[in-house]
């Protein structure tokens, strides 16, 4: 049997029953959105597995298909369901390597007593990454049964085996409403199950080239509808991403974690490694605090694909009168001079932790709080990528527009704030203000803290470096002598305006006024036309923060 057909048959009928999947999702949620959640979910593996078809002919080992699926549904993988989706193919995927490394390395197919085992993995897995807690009544009990039935007909061969497999999954699908009271009250049987049904029946296609017809379920007319659950509401939103570089006690801490923040978590391993591995996981849980929760990964390893999304009518996440205005910039900047310069711009400010910097949760509430529906960030150097992201997508979350700026620099942040118009549409003024910060030409200016080989030759404690794209280009006696040569370097293709930020690291105005005064008259001399700002900012680190325009 080939696994990548019977995917690419999933997929396709996935998208016939998507309605109706959907329709009848009323748990943990009901959000509509099971039967679109397990198709991405299953797109996204089928993407996996066409992405080396042609490596070998496409006559592929099993296992090794099994493996790109599995991998390519947990990188997918779109809500709860989508999870458990992702651990049932990783099931399939444990048992085949365990039988490909059994028959000397290669599998080429999969008999029923395979098959068998690989669903009863499933179900194990899917149970471990809920926590180890079966809740009857769902997709779990209708896999269970799939998977005993198959085990029990293995005599029979693969085909008759898938067969009675489904018809089980019928008997144990149709008995969910009895299991569960959310289900009984909604006159409608679990959405995952229906869905799952879906596959197995795309399995039988595949194997015995036959395609059941079944019954098309609806929840009862009588049943209450969706938005009348809104009288109890549940979490406001549904946080997935992926984490990687996480060891299994990480992974224990940030599943106790999520538990106190919200519910329905689910946190499913990518592969079996050893105990001591740092791995990767999928995470999700519906919570009130999008931003804790995405915290609360970042403190077990590195994120990546953050989705959060609203749960249930009208949980948007929008502050009590709506937003107060339409668009607002948020600055991030460091020293109280920095502060004051931006804010005179008009921009809001976020001044990062001296010891901890800023993290994503912080970054989510400052976007909240500009009180705009709209927001232009600026993280100016001072936000690391994963925070970035991470808090952007939380505020999106709560119903905000949010546009980061690639501004690394305050420099580049007060070019950008400098074309920033409201009157815009806000891709327009984004689009605008990334091209001006980007057109930024920057650099810094810090002191030598120690002896050391330079791309601009040997340094010694207290010389002046001048430093561009992260590198040093000037090596000079002081700050203003390095300085100057920076400068130099920066207007050699021309620019209208210089701007030089002097930070902490020049400890009084005096010596500040100086050395503005010996860069306006360097830039008078030789640069004619150009005009020079300064500002002493009182930022820390580089004493110098330099941008031409």
């Amino acid at each position: 049997m080939t696994l990548r057909d019977w995917a690419h048959t999933a997929v396709s009928d996935l998208i016939t029953h998507i309605d109706e999947i959907n329709r009848l999702n009323v748990f943990p949620v009901a959000d509509s959105d099971t039967g679109a959640n397990m198709l991405f979910t299953m797109r996204s593996a089928l993407a996996e597995a066409n992405a080396g078809a042609g490596a070998d002919g496409g006559q592929r080992c099993v296992a090794r298909v099994a493996a790109a699926l599995s991998v390519g549904a947990l990188n997918g993988a779109r809500g709860n369901s989508g999870v458990i989706l992702s651990q049932i193919l990783r099931g399939i995927a444990d048992v085949a390597a365990t039988a490909a490394a059994e028959s000397g390395g290669e599998l080429h197919h999969i008999d029923a007593p395979t098959l068998g085992a690989a669903l009863r993995r499933g179900v194990e897995l899917v149970i471990a990454s809920m926590g180890g807690q079966e809740v009857a009544g769902t997709i779990v009990s209708v896999l269970r049964a799939a998977a005993d039935t198959v085990s029990e007909c293995a005599d029979e061969g693969l085909a008759a085996a898938v067969t009675a497999a489904g018809d089980a999954a019928v008997v144990a699908l149709e008995k969910t409403p009895e299991q569960l009271d959310v289900l009984a009250d909604a006159g409608a049987v679990d959405a995952g199950g229906r869905g799952l049904l879906v596959l197995l029946d795309a399995l039988r296609c595949t194997v015995a080239g036959q395609a059941p017809a079944r019954t098309v379920y609806e929840p009862s007319p009588r049943a209450p509808r969706p938005e009348a659950q809104a009288a109890h509401p549940g979490p406001q939103f549904e946080v997935m991403y992926r984490l990687d570089d996480c060891d299994a006690a990480a992974a224990d801490a940030l599943r106790n974690r999520l538990e106190e923040l919200g519910e329905s978590v689910a946190i499913a391993q990518a592969a079996a490694r050893e105990a001591d591995a740092r791995d990767s996981y999928s995470v999700h849980v519906h919570t009130d605090d999008a931003g804790a929760a995405v915290e609360a990964g970042l403190a077990a390893g590195r994120l990546s694909r953050i989705v959060i999304s609203a749960l249930g009518p009208g949980a948007t996440g929008l502050p009590a009168g709506g937003w107060t205005r339409e668009r607002a910039v948020l600055a991030v900047v460091d020293g109280a001079g920095a502060a004051e310069l931006f804010a005179g711009e008009g921009a809001c400010v976020l001044q990062p932790d001296p010891a901890a910097g800023v993290s994503a949760h912080q970054l989510m509430r400052a976007v909240v709080d500009t009180g705009a529906a709209q927001v232009m960030v600026l993280p100016n150097g001072y936000v690391a990528a994963e925070e970035l992201v991470a808090g952007c997508t939380a505020a999106i979350g709560w119903g905000i527009d949010v546009v980061p700026i690639p501004s690394g620099s305050m420099v580049q942040g007060l070019a950008a704030l400098a074309v920033h118009e409201t009157d815009r549409q806000a891709v327009d003024d984004g689009y605008t203000m990334a091209r001006a910060a980007g057109a930024a030409r920057h650099g810094s200016v810090r002191v030598a803290t120690e002896s050391a080989l330079t791309w601009a030759g040997r340094c010694q404690p207290g010389d002046g470096l001048g430093i561009a794209g992260d590198e040093v280009l000037i090596v000079a006696a002081d700050v203003t002598t390095a300085a100057i040569g920076l400068l130099d370097l920066l207007l050699a293709s021309g620019g209208d305006l210089v701007t030089v930020l002097v930070g902490a690291g020049i400890e009084t105005g005096a010596e500040a006024a100086g050395i503005g005064d010996t860069l306006q008259r360097h830039v008078h001399d030789n640069h004619p036309g150009t005009e020079l700002a300064t500002y002493r900012t009182g930022h820390r680190g580089d004493v110098l923060l330099i941008g031409v325009e």
